[in-house]
């Protein structure tokens, strides 16, 4: 039991140093994501779309 509470107030502890970004970064973060995903999903699309047509040329 002792364990357990010495864990829990480390636990405390380090939350307090964590650096919580605010609205503004957290709109940032979340735009820049949501973008990277559009992006790749696109770019992933594409590709199977070429490969596939390539593909079937060669067939």
């Amino acid at each position: 039991m002792k364990k357990l509470k010495k864990y829990l107030h480390d636990v405390k502890k380090e939350m307090k140093k964590v650096r919580w970004p605010n609205r503004k970064e957290l709109f940032n973060y979340s735009l820049a994501t949501i973008v990277f995903i559009v992006f790749f999903g696109v770019f992933f699309s594409l590709t199977d779309v070429l490969l596939a047509f390539v593909r079937t040329l060669g067939a």
